[in-house]
């Protein structure tokens, strides 16, 4: 990427939580934002809205991350609306109520590593082909969102989730390795107790707070902190920094 170009960034799961933040922060560099949503349609118009009163320009998208040809039309779109990508943050996940493993349906199990492991391949994999400089790109910076799970285990609650970002954090070092030499950066980062809906998904929507005061930093994090992380290493100040897997969890 050129020095202190205006950006174009695709953002999967934008329509709310640490996408949303993130959309509207790359909003507020004046960049480009691709709102990816998959139901909520007015949450994506409003993040869209977000991010263009923060400065910037926004497209909402809806799109299967789990679904190829979901993914290809959203990557398409993108390039018809802005003519390039700069920047992809692979953020869509899914998790499940708190359960044991001994009480995981096949089912769930199926939802959580479609989402989170195949979708975020399938989406990382039409990022590279459009920004790769072996391909005709320009090169660019891809930020993985895994969780603080990967490396704690999801004990008891959700180690189906724990595992699926556990792979993400994986792909995020081998994929720096590959695409390295072909001008993309690629990085993770793992929110630790971060207040957002995702608490809700798992069935203890006070969840961050109750847990928050037991973290080194003593409280839970937000949406915006995580978003601020997102951006910096999108952008050209983090310019060497690569195969990076970046804990923002209060010291968790």
């Amino acid at each position: 990427m050129l020095a202190g170009m205006t950006k174009v960034v695709l953002i999967t799961g934008a329509s709310r939580g640490i996408g949303r933040a993130a959309a509207i922060c790359c909003g507020s560099k004046g960049w480009s934002v691709g709102v990816n949503y998959l139901q909520n349609a007015a949450a994506a118009q409003s993040a869209a809205a977000a991010v263009e009163t923060a400065g910037g320009r926004a497209l909402p998208i809806r799109a299967d991350v789990s679904i190829e040809a979901d993914v290809v039309s959203m990557f398409e779109q993108m390039t018809r609306a802005f003519g390039r990508i700069d920047g992809f943050v692979n953020n869509a996940g899914a998790i499940e109520t708190a359960s044991r493993l001994a009480d995981m349906s096949e089912a769930r199990l199926r939802r959580v590593f479609t989402i989170n492991v195949l979708g975020a391949f399938l989406c990382a994999r039409e990022a590279v082909r459009l920004m790769s400089t072996s391909r005709g790109g320009r090169g660019g910076s891809i930020v993985n969102i895994s969780s603080a799970g990967s490396r704690l285990g999801g004990a008891g609650e959700y180690v189906d989730y724990a595992a699926s970002k556990g792979a993400v954090d994986s792909m995020t070092i081998g994929m720096s390795k590959e695409l390295g030499p072909e001008g993309i950066r690629v990085n993770a980062i793992r929110p630790g107790l971060i207040d957002t809906y995702i608490h809700a998904s798992t069935g203890n929507p006070t969840r961050a707070h109750d847990l928050g005061p037991s973290t080194p930093l003593g409280r839970a994090g937000t949406a915006q902190e995580v978003g601020a992380a997102i951006v910096w290493l999108l952008s050209d100040e983090s310019s060497y920094v690569s195969g990076a897997i970046l804990d923002v969890a209060g010291g968790r």
